[in-house]
């Protein structure tokens, strides 16, 4: 292995882990502020007792650098990845190397056991941990965020199905549906990501990304699913769950859509909650050792 190689492999390791660390100690910045403008907005005293108590928590864990909750989440890193990046086949393992040393270091809850035996390897790896989601472009650099999403929001997740003639019909209805059902559950005020494609695999995996990468405030660039998401947003916080489910206006941060095409039979539908404390942080590399975060 030449120097150049090597010293690039240090850098990755090192940006790596701190994203890792600046996504465990505290919510991305867009969702930092929307809890603010929540706090403003509530009224009653319940909600506004809640939501000075998570603003109060995120204060703290950013400050004393400690992980934001208790539940720190599947490591997951959404990447995307140039054709020109050196360092192509050694980014799985240097990734999984940083999540390692951070579980040990900051420290991080292990998170990650066996689906039967429930063994747990105290390191946050095992086989498909950390996941990755890779997205390949004509490029020299490396760009990743690394999302570790709590278990109470994955509880309530849904998935369906349904003969494209009713699918639009039904969707508000249920995506209001899995609001109410999840209640508490996920830690309110969410964010809600709708996924919409031919598989429910598909789906679920557009909803995931809709409900953690996008910023809250951010709009579909089509004008019509655009007015969709503001409209559930609406009809979401017109519930009355809020922060928690004490009760309040805010019980959606915001809601999120995305979809890629669908057969013309299916339209499956995938709805995915992130929690008030939806963690992200990230980074671009590139093949000199220049590096941004993001």
């Amino acid at each position: 292995m030449n120097r150049e190689i090597a010293m690039l492999e240090q850098i990755l390791l090192k940006v790596a882990k701190d994203a890792i660390i600046r996504a465990s100690i505290g919510p991305a910045f867009d969702i930092n502020n929307a809890l603010k403008k929540a706090h403003e907005a509530e009224e009653g005293e319940a909600a506004r007792i809640q939501l000075s108590a998570i603003l109060k928590n995120i204060e703290l864990s950013t400050s004393e650098k400690i992980a934001v909750c208790q539940d720190t989440g599947f490591p997951t890193f959404y990447i995307k990845l140039g054709d020109g990046f050196p360092l192509r086949s050694r980014v799985y393992d240097i990734l999984t190397q940083a999540v390692r040393e951070v579980t040990k270091e900051l420290p991080l809850r292990p998170n990650t056991v066996h689906p039967f035996s429930e063994r747990n390897p105290g390191d946050n790896t095992g086989i498909g941990a950390p996941w990755f989601d890779v997205e390949l472009f004509d490029g020299d650099y490396i760009e990743f965020y690394y999302v570790p999403k709590g278990g109470g929001t994955e509880l309530p997740s849904k998935a369906f199905t349904l003969p494209p003639g009713v699918a639009m019909k039904e969707l508000p209805r249920l995506v209001l549906e899995a609001v109410v059902d999840a209640g508490p559950m996920p830690c309110p005020p969410v964010i809600v990501g709708v996924g919409i494609g031919p598989s429910v695999d598909i789906a679920a995996k557009l909803a995931k990304k809709a409900a953690t990468i996008r910023p809250v405030g951010s709009r579909h660039p089509e004008p019509e699913i655009a007015k969709m998401e503001e409209e559930l947003l609406r009809a979401i916080n017109k519930l009355g769950m809020g922060v928690h489910g004490v009760g309040g206006k805010v019980t959606a941060l915001d809601v999120h859509i995305e979809y890629v095409y669908r057969h013309p039979a299916t339209f499956s539908i995938g709805i995915v909650f992130s929690c008030w404390a939806t963690r992200r942080a990230g980074a671009r590399v590139y093949p000199d050792g220049r590096y941004e975060l993001i």
